[in-house]
């Protein structure tokens, strides 16, 4: 399994964008793939399976250049590629440095077992705007792309009536932007600065 952030059984396809906000939400992993790539950018996929076991705050990465960093009350557990908060009923907080124009993850709720249950999940973007739905299993997705301000963070809950229910992700993903060799950078800035001489 594995935690592509944020639920694939919130509803099939794009939810659509805040009017306050110009984040773009989904619910497939596809189509948010696609946009990425319409954006000129590839995914970058972190998928924890360099992690095992119990971790204090922060836990920490990077994936295709972001530094990610996790953090939840009680700390975090991974265990065969599915990381989730090690308390239940426990928000988890994700930060990225840079921020990213998109991000998207396989997150659902499970037992104490990392057994998926059906949950309610929220995420919550650091500008306030969220996505609210229903994760089954591990292939739930939800995702985000910004065509404004970048995503600094999320802020991610797993609920279920009369249960106890752990945050848990099996793959996040970013939209990488390429980023041009410090030569090739520096050939544009002097072809920039001779097209203003020339006028």
């Amino acid at each position: 399994m594995k935690l592509t952030l944020i639920a694939s059984a919130f509803m099939c396809g794009v939810v659509g964008s805040s009017a306050s906000a110009a984040v773009i939400r989904y619910t497939n992993l596809s189509l948010w793939s696609a946009d990425v790539a319409t954006a000129g950018s590839s995914v970058a996929t972190e998928n924890f399976n360099s992690y095992s076991g119990y971790y204090a705050n922060p836990l920490t990465g990077n994936a295709g250049g972001i530094n990610w960093s996790a953090t939840a009350n009680g700390g975090l557990f991974v265990q065969s590629g599915n990381f989730k908060a090690f308390s239940a009923n426990t928000d988890v907080t994700f930060t990225f440095a840079p921020g990213v124009m998109a991000v998207g993850g396989n997150i659902f709720g499970t037992d104490s077992g990392f057994n998926a249950i059906n949950s309610k999940i929220k995420v919550t973007l650091a500008d306030g705007s969220s996505q609210v739905g229903n994760a089954g299993n591990a292939a739930s997705f939800v995702g985000f792309i910004s065509d404004g301000a970048a995503i600094s963070s999320i802020v991610v809950s797993a609920t279920k009536t009369g249960s106890d229910v752990w945050v848990t992700a099996d793959n996040l993903y970013f939209g990488v932007t390429a980023v041009p060799a410090p030569g090739v950078a520096a050939l544009l800035g002097v072809a920039a600065l001779v097209s203003r001489r020339r006028r």
